[in-house]
Order: C-alpha cells, then sequence, then structure tokens
C-alpha cells in the first residue's frame, strides 16, 4: 500500500522496480517489508537514522558567501539494493580503471610514453592546473600513486557507467559506514534476513593497504592521518578513520623534517612517522615545494618522500588523472596500458578546448551539463534543462572566454531509487561512490556510499547542493 502513489517513469531505470511496476526480484523483501510498515512505523525509523547522525555529529561543511556552516547530513533511510553479480562488473572495472590510473601517473612524471606515442595530446596534461612538475620522477611504493580512490559511478539503462574519479582526497566513506550503522539499526530483522554483505571491514583494509606502502618495506610502519584541521569541511571523517586505522590526527604543525626524515611531535618527544595518509591539498602540503604562504604543511615532508623515507598517500600530482578533461581519456589509458578494453564506460564527454565541441556545446546548452574541469562538490556547473536563458546566456560568456576551463555532456536520467520523503515513498536519482585501496593488492569493500539527489526533480546529489546519502547493500551470491 506504501507504493500506491509511486510514481515509475519508464525512461529512467529504478532500483527497486521494474517498468511494469513489479518488485525486481532481489528488491522484493525489502519492498514487502516497507509496504507493511505504517505511517508511524516508518515515522520511527527515519527518527532513529537522524538521531544516529545528530548523536554522532556525522556532518560536513557548506563554504556559504559570508562564512562556513555545519550541517548533518541527511540521510534516507531506505537502503538502495545490488545484486553480486552486478558488483561483481562494478569491481572489477573499477580495480582495471586504478591500475590505468596509476600506470599513467607513473609514465608522465617519468618517460611520459603515452604522449610522445601520441594517445594523450602534450597540453592536455602540461596545461592541467592540477599537473605537478615538482613531481617528475618522483617514485612511489609498486607504482601506488592512487591509494585511496573514490569513483563516482551512475546505472543509465541498466548499465553502469563512470561519471568521474576522485584522486586527490577522496572523501565520504565515513558516510558509507555510518549509514550501514544506521541502517542496521533501524531494520534490523531485514538486515539479517537479506545477507548483505559487510562494510566495516574498511578500515582494516585501509589499514593494511598504507601499511603495505611503508617505505622499504619496514614491518611495523608509524602512521599519521594529516588533516588541514577542525575548520576542514571533512573533519569528522578524518577523526574516525584515524581511530579506525590505528593512526595519530596529525596537522601540519605537527610534523617536523630533520635530515629528510618525518617525525611528529608526542608527548614523550619526536616519533618517526612512515607513511602519512594525507587529506591536504597539494598546493598546502610543504611550502617548500608548492605554495610558499601555506601554513597547512610541513617544510621538508617532498624531500623526505623522495628520499624514500616517508609514503604519502595519495602521491602529490595526482590530480592531474581526475581533471574532467583527461577523464575523457581514461578508456584510452586502459587500451594503452593494459591491452584491454574498458569494462565500465565513460558518460559521452565534449571537450570544449576542441573548437567543434565548443561550437557544440555553445549550440546545445539547453541540452546539456557544463562543467568546469577543476570544480568539484557540485560547484561551478550549469544545468541546461534547469536554468533560465538568462543563466544560460551568462554562462556561455565564461566558455567563450574560456573553452579548455569547460566539458559538457549529455544530461543523464540515470537511475532512482525510493526514498521516504515526508512520509511517502518517492523516487529520488542515486548515485554510487565505491572506495578503491590500491597497495600491493588492490581491495574494494561490497559497499559504497550512495549519494541521493533529495530535491524532487534535482540531479545534483551534492550534500553541498541540498543532496544526502542512503545505506547500499551489497548482496551474497545465491
Amino acid at each position: 500500500m506504501n507504493f500506491d502513489n509511486y510514481i515509475l517513469d519508464p525512461s529512467i531505470y529504478d532500483e527497486m522496480f521494474l517498468p511494469g511496476g513489479e518488485p525486481r526480484p532481489h528488491a522484493q523483501i525489502l519492498h514487502d517489508t516497507l509496504a507493511e510498515l505504517s505511517s508511524n512505523e516508518l515515522a520511527t525509523i527515519q527518527g532513529r537514522v537522524n538521531r544516529t547522525f545528530s548523536n554522532e555529529s556525522i556532518s560536513f561543511t557548506v563554504y556559504g558567501d559570508a562564512e562556513a556552516e555545519e550541517r548533518i547530513i541527511p540521510v534516507d533511510p531506505i537502503p538502495r539494493i545490488i545484486t553480486a553479480s552486478d558488483w561483481y562488473t562494478l569491481s572489477r572495472g573499477l580495480e582495471q580503471r586504478v591500475r590505468a590510473l596509476n600506470n599513467f601517473l607513473e609514465d608522465i612524471y617519468g618517460p611520459a610514453r603515452i604522449i610522445s606515442d601520441g594517445v594523450i595530446p602534450p597540453d592536455m596534461i602540461l596545461e592541467c592546473p592540477q599537473f605537478r612538475p615538482e613531481m617528475r620522477d618522483f617514485r612511489q611504493p609498486y607504482g601506488s600513486w592512487v591509494a585511496v580512490c573514490g569513483t563516482d559511478v551512475i546505472r543509465v539503462d541498466d548499465e553502469f557507467r563512470i561519471l568521474e574519479d576522485n584522486l586527490r582526497v577522496p572523501s565520504g566513506v565515513s558516510y558509507m559506514i555510518a549509514n550501514r550503522k544506521a541502517a542496521k539499526a533501524s531494520l534490523p530483522r531485514l538486515y539479517r534476513s537479506s545477507r548483505v554483505q559487510e562494510v566495516e571491514q574498511y578500515g582494516a583494509a585501509l589499514q593494511a593497504t598504507l601499511r603495505e606502502l611503508s617505505p622499504n618495506g619496514k614491518p611495523d610502519p608509524a602512521l599519521a592521518l594529516m588533516t588541514p584541521g577542525v575548520y576542514n569541511s571533512a573533519y569528522y571523517e578524518h577523526m574516525f578513520l584515524a581511530r579506525e586505522i590505528g593512526a595519530e590526527l596529525v596537522e601540519g604543525s605537527d610534523l617536523v623534517v630533520r635530515d629528510r626524515v618525518v617525525y611528529m611531535r608526542t608527548t614523550e618527544g619526536l616519533r618517526q612517522v612512515d607513511v602519512i595518509y594525507r587529506r591536504i591539498d597539494d598546493d598546502f602540503l610543504d611550502p617548500q615545494v608548492f605554495r610558499r604562504d601555506s601554513l597547512l604543511g610541513a617544510a621538508g615532508i617532498i624531500e623526505a618522500a623522495r628520499a624514500g623515507n616517508v609514503t604519502l598517500a595519495n602521491a602529490p600530482g595526482t590530480g592531474v588523472a581526475d581533471d574532467k578533461s583527461v577523464y575523457v581519456y581514461v578508456p584510452d589509458m586502459i587500451r594503452y596500458y593494459l591491452g584491454q578494453e574498458a569494462i565500465l564506460k565513460n558518460v559521452e564527454t565534449y571537450l570544449c578546448r576542441r573548437p567543434e565541441d565548443l561550437e557544440f556545446t555553445l549550440d546545445n546548452l539547453a541540452e546539456l551539463v557544463v562543467k568546469r574541469v577543476g570544480e568539484s562538490g557540485g560547484y561551478g556547473m550549469i544545468i541546461g534543462p534547469h536554468a533560465t536563458q538568462e543563466e544560460r546566456d551568462e554562462y556561455a560568456k565564461a566558455v567563450r572566454a574560456n573553452p579548455a576551463d569547460f566539458i559538457a555532456q549529455p544530461v543523464q536520467s540515470f537511475s532512482r531509487a525510493p526514498c521516504l520523503i515526508e512520509g511517502n515513498f518517492e523516487p529520488r536519482h542515486v548515485d554510487l561512490r565505491p572506495f578503491i585501496l590500491n597497495g600491493l593488492q588492490t581491495r574494494i569493500v561490497p559497499g559504497a556510499f550512495c549519494r541521493v539527489a533529495l530535491r524532487r526533480g534535482s540531479l545534483v546529489v551534492n550534500s553541498s547542493q541540498g543532496g544526502g546519502g542512503k545505506d547500499v547493500w551489497v548482496l551474497a551470491e545465491d
């Protein structure tokens, strides 16, 4: 009965329902359970989930024009279910993609064969704002420039597609864990009967990955998580992960470099640090190498890493591989480095730096999503069909002024899933951010941070733009 007014659009894949309105076989138990709940029971479930996030201060920070505002992330209590076979496809494709991206980074900061062989134009790399020439000839253990990757995935027409890769300081994994905790508490019997694969081992997997990256294979490395501090939007996650992996939570002022060795200040004196999981942007990491005015970093940390005395995860300079223009070439990277076709496709993308793509974008702005290549969090983009003519005209001026700063994509009618909105079940667009760990081996826990466009009709899932989250249940194999 609870789904009587649930509106299906046959042109949009629904995660729970088949186009004819019948529940998908893997979602049948969830559907039947939810359909039997009273409005009071649904309100109780939503309240319990909200209190979990509020009591644990699971928050994020939104930066406005005047000041920063801390908010509790909105969370929907209805899980999104993914079958074991779908997850198998996803995980294979994500592992393939991270392997190629690591090969790419090792290459462009070394011999740059992919450029000399004509696969990627030189200006695409050398003019990218995230390319760090200071990192040339840098080495990472096992070539793992990207130890932690958060890749955004959407489902379109029953097919997973990659929307973007987050390789610098990807965030959101704490929400994956928190969503699971809240879902377990709110739907305990359903959870137990659904044979859901666990995600709580993420901390152990991350710790194992970081330990594998220890310089010179040191058997018992000292780990530190480097944070910009309490005012960072993801500071809750930094604290959470430091506890999970048994690392010291440090700021730049807590670190000192002597004779190309990094130490952290403790109450018992200086202690050597072997692996730093850094959650601080390249620019602020080392004032001797990047921004000279940085008060957040530690002078000499890059030289210590070059000497092989400390490992930085992720390595500085990885941002060139998640630039929205370079994204277009990832399938070519997979073909070039691995000799394979991409398991997971990209979304069709137009590079406005190409004259023909620029003209197409300007002529079809009303039907496209246009993004700045260096922005994230839903900022700096326009969704043509949802914008006014005045907004499109103003945006077009910026695109004409600097075409290389923009890419365009067709509007994606990506999948929707049921959400509890003011006591009723309504469809909302959802994506996935699985987390891929890469050290001596690749690890992917069977789950993800599922982001939800909570506003009716919205395609923007970012929490900073009114989005929220929900749990992802990856089912065990039959």
